[in-house]
């Protein structure tokens, strides 16, 4: 005998056609008569064995919101014990993150495509995938809308991400085959990523560059943070940056920031480490900037092995205008000549 075999649940019932004016269309309300084995169980229990497809924990979020009745009752907590002959409703409402893998037309600044891949120049304010708090308009769900073939590939084909507030260049697979072949070449250090960064500080490393080994992991004092943690169980993970000044006016820094691994605000960390954090990220301590209202942090230059065709291939992407207006305000000078070309 089955745990549910006297749990009995009604299909879903018809919705009411008020509910479609309302925007309730993504309801689905579900009856459950309670039998002999849901007798003295909790009600997130008898839920979970009855309907498939939610989690407990979700099915324990929609009790609290007020979403599930017991014998015509409101009833707002899971650990509510049922009795045989309880009549449970309950209305399986559509979550956000259900939704969130939708297409989603919107303008993408496309530097290069071919029938592989896409080079995209993602604009600060973008968030690259679903996530909670940004579950739609994301990079993710322009990509699906933008071609079919992104909705065939795991994440939509993104290989690595930047920063909502970061801007600059991304590469996309449109195939399962190329993603992994990015994905080994990132993992193997054979893909580029250079960026510029705004800080504040003493730079007091002349013109020879400044590297960067230390661990990145959650900080332990601030889990929306990440940090240097190179001690005890909050040993971080392995993280490497190149750091070049390529000019300076009084105490503000243009930096020439090379990746070797991609760890979470891995270049903001490392700076901030150094006491140079970037302008305009509170974060890691970072001064307000006079123009910019985001992290002063551009990914400026992106270069591979194209997977398919076996050719290097270079991109550059200007920074944009309110970096270039930090700049300015700033007293410092950009240059693309002055961009490392790196083996």
């Amino acid at each position: 005998m089955k745990d549910t075999d006297f749990i009995i649940s009604t299909p879903p019932l018809e919705s009411d056609p008020a509910d479609a004016e309302l925007g309730l269309d993504d309801i689905d309300c579900r009856q459950i008569l309670v039998g002999e084995i849901g007798h003295g169980q909790r009600l997130d229990k008898v839920l979970a064995l009855s309907i498939q497809g939610f989690s407990r924990s979700y099915l324990q979020q929609l009790i609290a919101a007020g979403a599930v009745n017991v014998n015509a009752r409101p009833i707002d907590k899971p650990a509510t014990k049922l009795r045989i002959g309880d009549t449970v409703h309950i209305e399986l409402r559509a979550t956000e993150q259900s939704k969130a893998f939708l297409p989603e037309a919107m303008p993408l600044n496309v530097v290069y495509e071919d029938a592989d891949l896409l080079v995209i120049h993602k604009p600060a304010g973008l968030v690259v995938h679903p996530a909670p708090g940004n579950w739609t308009g994301t990079l993710l769900n322009g990509l699906l809308a933008y071609a079919t073939c992104f909705s065939e590939v795991p994440r939509a084909g993104i290989v690595h991400r930047l920063d909502k507030d970061t801007s600059g260049l991304m590469v996309v697979a449109k195939s399962r085959s190329v993603m992994d072949a990015l994905v080994v070449a990132i993992a193997n250090r054979e893909v580029g990523r250079q960026y510029l960064a705004i800080a504040k500080g003493s730079w007091s490393y002349g013109k020879a560059t400044k590297t960067v080994e230390r661990p990145i992991g959650r900080d332990p004092s601030n889990r929306l943070r990440m940090a240097v943690v190179d001690l005890g169980q909050h040993a971080g993970k392995p993280a490497k940056t190149d750091f070049l000044c390529l000019d300076q006016c009084g105490d503000a820094v243009l930096v020439h920031c090379r990746l070797y691994t991609g760890r979470t605000h891995q270049i903001r960390v490392h700076m901030a480490s150094m006491r140079m954090p970037l302008v305009a990220d509170a974060v890691y301590g970072g001064v307000s900037g006079q123009v910019i209202r985001r992290q002063a942090l551009h990914a400026v230059k992106l270069t591979f092995i194209h997977p398919t065709l076996k050719r290097p291939l270079t991109f550059m992407a200007p920074p944009p205008p309110d970096f270039e207006a930090e700049l300015h305000a700033l007293g410092l000078r950009y240059n693309e000549s002055a961009i490392p070309e790196l083996g």
